[in-house]
């Protein structure tokens, strides 16, 4: 049985899809601090079954050795944490709680436990500015913000507890830029309050949810002068943790993995509002605004590290996305509130 901490949460509950769909057992372990309960009845919707869910904590102890002990879980998927940048420049004690003493906590339980299996959800934010794009595993990482410090802090906690055990074997993967929603548009992302990232804001524009776009830079060096990011579709990414199960339970002992999950091509802003309003036929209104401190102008992945290791790519396109994206929004104005 697999663990799935954080597992209800946007990615997580992809993450839960893609395991049902590959026939393999799993339980939830969920504080619901950002996410909400009613991804829960979708998710049964989907598979025709209740997922096995516990309400806790990571840095609960007492909880986490109970759950060991109830459930016969072989490996870990660690997604439970905190994610705005801008959050984590203005509480960074909160980002390190949750992140860093979380996963520690986590780790520790699972010595417990004797479980040794683990993949962590990281972040391609561990790189910073970086110097050349596409970017590799091997590229130099400069965090800008707390929250990209909690995930690098992470990630070497778990290369030295893997140095320390040869029994460990651990997948850190480092996300570019989710988006779109499970092909069924029961579940999606549902952002509280107003969305941090891009995609959920467009679809929230098209659906009469917020009035206008904000494009932040409008002047970068690239091709029509709005930053470009790597956008990979979430049941894409979710795939891409199936296959690091599957490596782990294959691999050597001593084995510690770092890979980039991403599509390697790098998609503008503009370019994605338009694509968007071609895919779905729906309008975006937005307007150019300064940019945003810290943000860099092109950051995309080189994914072949992955490719070649977890034999794993990257196979829905930028239509698929924002369909995706469109059904789970035009059916879903209020998201999981109005289950």
């Amino acid at each position: 049985m697999i663990l799935l901490t954080g597992g209800a949460g946007y990615i997580g509950s992809h993450m839960s899809m893609a395991l049902a769909e590959a026939g393999l057992p799993f339980v939830i372990f969920d504080n619901f601090s950002n996410s909400q309960r009613g991804v829960l009845q979708r998710m049964a919707q989907i598979t025709g079954a209740a997922p096995v869910v516990v309400e806790g904590d990571v840095r609960d102890a007492q909880a986490l050795d109970q759950l060991f002990a109830q459930y016969p879980i072989s490996a870990v998927v660690h997604f439970a944490g905190v994610k705005a940048v801008g959050e984590s420049v203005a509480q960074p004690a909160l980002y390190y709680d949750n992140n860093v003493a979380g996963s520690i906590s986590l780790v520790r339980a699972m010595e417990r436990a004797g479980v040794r299996q683990l993949v962590f959800s990281s972040s391609a934010t561990v790189y910073g500015d970086p110097v050349a794009v596409p970017v590799p595993e091997s590229a130099a990482v400069a965090p800008a913000n707390p929250y990209g410090w909690t995930k690098l802090m992470v990630e070497n906690i778990l290369r030295d507890v893997a140095a320390a055990d040869p029994a460990w074997r651990i997948a850190c993967l480092r996300y570019f830029n989710p988006v779109g929603a499970h092909p069924s548009g029961l579940i999606g992302e549902d952002p509280l309050g107003t969305p941090n990232n891009l995609m959920p804001f467009i679809a929230q524009v098209a659906s009469g949810q917020q009035p206008l776009l904000s494009i932040f830079g409008h002047d970068y060096p690239t091709p029509d002068g709005t930053a470009v990011r790597d956008y990979i579709h979430v049941m894409d990414l979710a795939e891409g943790h199936v296959a690091a199960l599957n490596h782990l339970a294959k691999a050597k002992q001593g084995n510690f993995l770092l890979a980039n999950l991403g599509t390697g091509q790098g998609i503008s802003v503009l370019q994605m509002v338009k694509a968007f309003t071609q895919y779905t036929g729906q309008p975006v209104p937005y307007q150019m605004v300064d940019r945003r401190p810290g943000d860099v102008a092109r950051y995309f992945a080189d994914p072949g590290y992955a490719r070649q290791v977890l034999a794993w790519q990257a196979k829905r396109g930028l239509q698929q996305m924002c369909e995706d994206t469109w059904r789970w929004q035009s059916g879903n104005l209020n998201g999981y509130r109005g289950v």
